[in-house]
């Protein structure tokens, strides 16, 4: 078993930056790669970024490339989703999530094993 334990998130105005965290226990951190999505209300929950197992190899979905950047510290068993620029379309809560089986086709969300609790970001205009 994993546990993500998600923090960050909140209310903010367009144009303004926040930056999620996400913390792993309960198994090596490494051996997951890990990615973050997004539900907004009525609407399916859609990939924005991933990232492999040592952090060399990212994917970012079109609608957020250029202004959110996912990373991690493998020596603190967390990943990061920086949002810059951020957008009233931005708006929803985001997730964490792990997979034992990555690659760069991997933005379904049922490919991923492992879910955060979920944070909301507001972006007002």
């Amino acid at each position: 078993q994993v546990q993500l334990e998600q923090s960050g998130g909140g209310l903010v105005q367009a144009g303004d930056s926040l930056r999620l965290s996400c913390a792993a226990s309960g198994r090596t951190f490494s051996n997951y790669a890990m990615g973050w999505f997004r539900q907004a209300p009525g609407k399916e929950r859609e990939f924005v970024a991933g990232i492999s197992y040592g952090g060399s190899v990212t994917k970012h979905a079109d609608s957020v490339k250029g202004r959110f950047t996912i990373s991690r510290d493998n020596t603190k068993n967390t990943v990061f989703l920086q949002m810059n620029s951020l957008e009233p379309e931005d708006t929803a809560v985001y997730y964490c999530a792990a997979a034992s089986d990555w690659s760069l086709s991997s933005i379904y969300p049922r490919l991923y094993d492992y879910w955060g609790q979920g944070t909301q970001v507001t972006v007002s205009s």
